[in-house]
């Protein structure tokens, strides 16, 4: 193994944000990113809080994550290949590619040393979800120390690689609806005369407040919604509103379309 602990190829949005959570682990030394061009590498190494370093640099490291798009897979993967085909198995190769399969990232890279992840944006602040799989080859003991390494990320859980579209639908895509649920209840709100200041702060700890109760309470989400509708009261006027516009119905649209699209990806 060389220099570097974790070495990332690609660290654009979410391979930036987990690179950063990584060193935040182990130490800024331990961390290293290349990206398309020397300047761009230097660029994120100083917005991360890292180390730039050279393509092979990255694959002499211990955990060799892929932060780069799925379109490039076919270009970048055989390189990985032919840089890590004389190593042992003091490597794991960490795939955050949209859609791609570990068989299909077996083949590429040459190895059944594969762990595939997917994160969310909300791992910047350390509240994130990240899910992981492995290959077969990969111990139940390496799979736990690789979760330890991106333990500052928030939550991470381990799936069978089958319910992986199912969940990025929810976790993966999910925050942009959330996004845009704050946007519209704080600008609700701004119609009915509140300072859009407060309007989006108030909307945005209404909904970290809601979340964290919905965590730490045994009662349905139903119940706690009904525990705010008082009869004849405005909470329950504002639900029906939401029902007759189909709210519920076109979340869930929204969450099978998401998942209808990641299997798609899957399988090109």
């Amino acid at each position: 193994m060389g220099k570097y602990l974790a070495g990332f190829i690609g660290a654009g949005n979410m391979g930036g944000i987990i690179a950063s959570a990584v060193s935040k682990r182990v130490g800024k030394d331990a961390v290293a990113v290349c990206c398309s061009s020397n300047q761009s590498s230097q660029d994120a190494a100083v917005r991360i809080g890292c180390d730039a370093a050279s393509f092979e640099e990255i694959c002499d490291s211990r955990y060799i994550f892929l932060g780069i798009k799925p379109q490039m897979a076919d270009s970048i993967l055989p390189k990985v290949a032919e840089c890590i085909k004389d190593r042992k198995d003091d490597y794991i190769v960490v795939s955050m590619l949209a859609g791609t399969t570990v068989d299909t990232l077996c083949k590429l890279c040459g190895t059944q040393k594969i762990v595939r992840i997917m994160p969310n944006t909300p791992s910047s602040v350390g509240e994130g979800v990240t899910l992981v799989c492995s290959s077969s080859v990969v111990s139940c003991d390496e799979v736990k120390a690789f979760c330890d390494l991106i333990s500052f990320t928030g939550k991470t859980d381990v799936l069978p690689e089958k319910l992986f579209d199912a969940a990025t639908a929810l976790s993966g895509c999910g925050p942009a609806y959330v996004y845009m649920f704050l946007e519209a209840l704080a600008d609700g709100a701004v119609k009915c005369g509140l300072p859009r200041d407060l309007a989006n702060e108030y909307a945005a700890r209404t909904v970290l407040g809601a979340s964290k109760l919905a965590l730490l309470s045994d009662e349905h989400t139903g119940k706690l919604k009904d525990a705010v509708c008082s009869p004849g009261g405005s909470t329950i006027e504002g639900v029906s509103m939401l029902e007759k516009e189909g709210f519920r119905a076109s979340v869930i649209d929204a969450v099978t379309a998401a998942f209808e699209k990641s299997r798609a990806l899957g399988k090109k």
